[in-house]
């Protein structure tokens, strides 16, 4: 059966799995849904039409699904939805949707969100991210798979950061990080590609000496940015093993809206 601790306050609308643990002083509101395995800790406020899978672990003092950060929110049954076995620790703040965007927040599974992570409005983050604590994204920011946040890293609202990338410790971002480049410091710069990341996820080494040449090509060529696509579809085409990392890369450059930290 569900372990809903006596001080706890569970709306009798939600639905919880019967495998579900509610720890002391925590709130769960109508419009919750719970999935099997997840456990909420004490002092955690879960309201708002807000979707959690399975084996999801809450640390105490989490406000999950409050109301948007926006002056325009007017009350609409915007939502948040969270994956699958990602560890969410204390005092983490993670806004629903609004109507100006696709009215919902996302967290993917299998991420790693440590103390006082804010996640706004409208944010889309994928799997297997690591974000440190006091990480502050703002509306509408998309983050791509594999991602690292280092602490105290700010994100601009609607910037994008491309899947396998890297913030060093409080990096502050205005534009968009193109997928596997690791940067650092305010205003960020680039240094280079995420090498010890790609090793640990299995990359070759010749994959990963082919995704070098990419970010040489974007920024240390003196090519302009068009002129960088071309030569990264011509090098798809050189490289087969590595093509999908490449065109990566350059869908990635063709979808920026803000323009990418160069």
């Amino acid at each position: 059966m569900t372990v809903i601790h006596p001080t706890a306050i569970v709306d009798p609308k939600a639905e919880l799995d019967d495998s579900v643990e509610v720890g002391a002083y925590s709130i769960v509101g109508p419009n919750v849904k719970i999935g099997a395995r997840t456990t909420i800790g004490p002092h955690v406020v879960v309201d708002g039409h807000t979707t959690i899978g399975c084996d999801n672990r809450f640390f105490q003092f989490s406000s999950i699904g409050g109301a948007p950060q926006d002056k325009k929110y007017a009350g609409e049954p915007t939502r948040l939805e969270i994956g699958d076995r990602n560890v969410i620790r204390e005092f983490c703040t993670f806004n629903l949707g609004t109507s100006q965007d696709e009215g919902v927040t996302r967290l993917g599974n299998d991420n790693w969100i440590m103390a006082y992570v804010h996640l706004a409005h409208d944010v889309q983050v994928g799997n297997n991210t690591i974000f440190a604590n006091n990480a502050a994204l703002a509306g509408h920011v998309h983050v791509g798979d594999w991602v690292i946040l280092g602490g105290f890293s700010n994100v601009h609202q609607f910037c994008k950061i491309g899947s396998h990338a890297m913030l060093g410790m409080s990096t502050s971002l205005t534009q968009d990080v193109p997928p596997f480049v690791m940067l650092n410091g305010n205003p960020a710069a680039a240094h280079g590609i995420n090498v010890e990341g790609l090793k640990r996820r299995g990359f070759s080494r010749e994959q990963i000496s082919d995704i070098r040449n990419a970010y040489k090509l974007i920024y240390k060529s003196g090519l302009t940015l068009e002129e960088a696509k071309a030569s990264l579809a011509k090098a798809e085409a050189d490289a087969p093993g590595s093509a999908v990392y490449l065109r990566m890369i350059r869908e990635f450059l063709d979808s920026t809206t803000r323009g990418i930290v160069r």
